[in-house]
Parts: C-alpha cells; sequence; structure tokens
C-alpha cells in the first residue's frame, strides 16, 4: 500500500506542476468553456485575474508539500486535504458552466486521489 501511496503522491505532484508552470499557458480538452490558457478558463468561471496567481500559488505549494510528505509523512494531512478543497473548487466551477465530463474528469479525479491519499 505504501508504494500505491507514494506513486499517487508523485501522480498528483508532477500533475499539478506541468498544468500550473509548463501548459498553463497552451491549450488543452479539458479547459472550461472555450478557453484556451487558465487566464481565460477563470475567466469563464467568472474569477478575476488575481484570483489566477492565487490559485496557482496554492495548487503549486500543495502539489510541492504532497511530494515532500513521502519523506515527511506529518506534512501530508495538508497536502492531501489542501488538493482535495482546491480540486473540490475546480469540480464545482467545471459544474457551474455546465462543462462535459470531458472537461470536468480531471479535476474530479485529482480530487478523489487527493482524499486517497488522505485515507491511505
Amino acid at each position: 500500500m505504501e508504494y500505491l501511496e507514494i506513486a499517487i503522491k508523485i501522480l498528483l505532484g508532477v500533475s499539478i506542476l506541468n498544468v500550473w508552470l509548463i501548459r498553463a499557458n497552451k491549450p488543452t480538452p479539458y479547459r472550461g468553456g472555450e478557453a484556451k490558457t487558465i487566464k481565460e478558463e477563470f475567466a469563464v468561471y467568472g474569477l478575476p485575474g488575481w484570483f489566477v496567481v492565487l490559485v496557482g500559488i496554492i495548487k503549486i505549494a500543495l502539489a510541492i508539500v504532497l511530494m515532500a510528505s513521502i519523506y515527511f509523512p506529518s506534512i501530508e494531512m495538508i497536502g492531501a486535504i489542501g488538493l482535495a478543497a482546491m480540486m473540490l473548487g475546480a469540480v464545482v466551477m467545471h459544474l457551474k458552466v455546465r462543462d462535459s465530463f470531458k472537461k470536468t474528469f480531471p479535476a474530479l479525479l485529482f480530487l478523489v486521489l487527493s482524499l486517497a491519499v488522505y485515507f491511505l
């Protein structure tokens, strides 16, 4: 079970870092509405521009905390619950704008995986 938990932490952490640091300004089929970038996606959700920066900093920090918890188990809860809360917010935003299941699925999957880390 320990190896599965480590794999989930790495998958979540690297995926979040990829989305926010590498693919932030690139189109993906999972962006809300017809958005091509994260900034456009937040506009689709009706959120202000400064919120993109805030959410990005929080998600990047939580992804790092979650991966660091492989070596420092005492911080696991912060990373897992924090990411679960952020992913719940992402799912809500996708539902708010009536995105397809395909667009909502990654946030939902990350929510489930974050909760799995917490409960494992």
